[in-house]
């Protein structure tokens, strides 16, 4: 039987670095994709449910518990969902260090991405471990740039994994000027390595794929938006972060556990993350991280895929920048934290986490104590995006051996840097060949 005529299902039991467990399932028939699926098996969370019931003052320190690298992301949008049902403004110091914690979250999460997860694919190699025996110079600087972000988290947020300063109206304790001073010769060392890893990724021979992305994410006027801004895309969207569950409408699928957001209007997929945020955000970037990116090759907006290791890199730059620029500029904010009298109300907020777009929102009773929650992560939002990838990049490479289709359909997911939960599980590939 000629190859056209053969039937086959690939199968990725187990892909790596996906939230919670998932895989891939790939139908050929005669000689043409069928079908392809992305299951997502994530272990139950429960973290929507078992907000429920809990006072509003315990959310920031649960939600945190969502993600190991990017608990601030949650808190954030948490607090900052809370605080707008409450009616309470903090004042610019308090906005201020918010930023300096996420910028810290963005130096050590895109760090990780870029040296220990994405770097290995463009070297051929199996993890960050061969590539450490390989170019260990390289690694190590990766390891550093994400070690001072954890620092920066550390002293803003209480610690680095999970931070306990964060609290509603504030911080329930925030750090002396002259400890954030102490980080600024990290933070430029860490701001040079970062030109380097535009430099490094810049110089990597990228595939050539530019699919017709719908770019979703927070557009500030006066900076890069991380912490807030209307909500925008290049086909015109431009709405308040209030209006988002009436623009994207989350979906289950019958394949997964794992929901796949969609535009509410015409159930198409759409981007969030580094590569569409610099895509809307590109003149708000700071002057260092905008000359970096108008020299590396990369003409923005770009809807490859695969320049979003590129996007991250020049993101790294900004967050150094910015770090530098806020702890300069840092005065303690007094109070640490505003008062606030309880009252029913509900509130949504949006955020840019490290993987993109992420929104909370919360209803709470008269006591504080929490009716419903909604949560969405960026990673979720992606899922569609990436099957339509998929069916993309797969019809020209059905014809090459199983073990070649599926490494690159990994280099592929492994773009948009799912949550990182999973990262270290192991890869189990299992083909089924079929005579028709």
């Amino acid at each position: 039987m000629s190859a056209a005529n053969e039937t086959r299902t690939i199968r990725l039991e187990s892909m790596t670095r996906v939230e919670g467990e998932g895989g891939l399932r790939i139908e050929i028939h005669d000689g043409t994709l069928r079908d392809v699926k992305f299951d997502v098996f994530e272990a139950p969370r429960f973290f929507e449910a078992f907000l429920r019931g809990r006072s509003i003052r315990e959310v920031p320190d649960f939600t945190a518990r969502i993600c190991g690298i990017c608990p601030a992301a949650h808190q954030m949008s948490s607090v900052q969902a809370i605080e707008t049902a409450l009616g309470i403004t903090p004042g610019p110091e308090i906005r201020a260090l918010r930023r300096l914690l996420y910028c810290g979250e963005w130096i050590e999460s895109h760090a990780l991405h870029i040296y220990l997860l994405q770097a290995p694919d463009f070297f051929g190699m199996e993890s960050a471990l061969t590539l450490g025996k390989a170019q260990p110079e390289l690694v190590k600087q990766g390891l550093e740039i994400k070690k001072i972000g954890n620092e920066v988290m550390n002293i803003v947020g209480g610690r680095s994994v999970h931070p306990i300063s964060v609290c509603v109206g504030g911080f329930w304790k925030v750090p002396r000027r002259g400890q954030l001073l102490e980080l600024v010769p990290r933070l430029e060392w860490a701001l040079q390595a970062s030109l380097d890893t535009v430099r490094f990724v810049s110089g990597l021979k990228l595939p050539d794929f530019a699919p017709n992305y719908e770019c979703v994410a927070l557009s500030h006027p006066r900076e890069y938006a991380i912490n807030e801004g209307s909500i925008v895309s290049q086909l015109g969207l431009d709405i308040p972060v209030r209006d988002f569950e009436q623009v994207f409408l989350e979906e289950h699928v019958a394949h997964s556990t794992a929901l796949h957001s969609v535009r509410a209007d015409r159930g198409s997929s759409y981007l969030v993350g580094p590569l569409a945020r610099i895509n809307l955000n590109y003149t708000h970037l700071p002057p260092i991280a905008r000359k970096a990116a108008g020299e590396r090759g990369v003409a923005w907006p770009c809807f490859n895929p695969y320049a979003g290791i590129v996007a991250r890199a020049i993101e790294l730059v900004m967050a150094c920048e910015d770090s530098l620029e806020l702890i300069r500029n840092y005065c303690e904010p007094e109070p640490p934290r505003l008062e606030y009298a309880l009252r029913a109300g509900e509130g949504c907020a949006a955020t840019e986490a490290p993987r993109g777009l992420l929104y909370h929102r919360y209803r709470f009773n008269d006591q504080g104590i929490v009716q419903s929650a909604r949560i969405v992560p960026p990673t979720c939002q992606n899922y569609r995006r990436i099957e339509d990838d998929l069916r993309l990049i797969l019809p020209a490479i059905l014809g090459r051996p199983d073990a070649e289709i599926v490494d690159t359909c990994e280099k592929l997911v492994r773009n948009y840097d799912p949550c990182i939960s999973c990262s270290t599980h192991a890869l189990r590939v299992s083909v089924d060949r079929n005579q028709a």
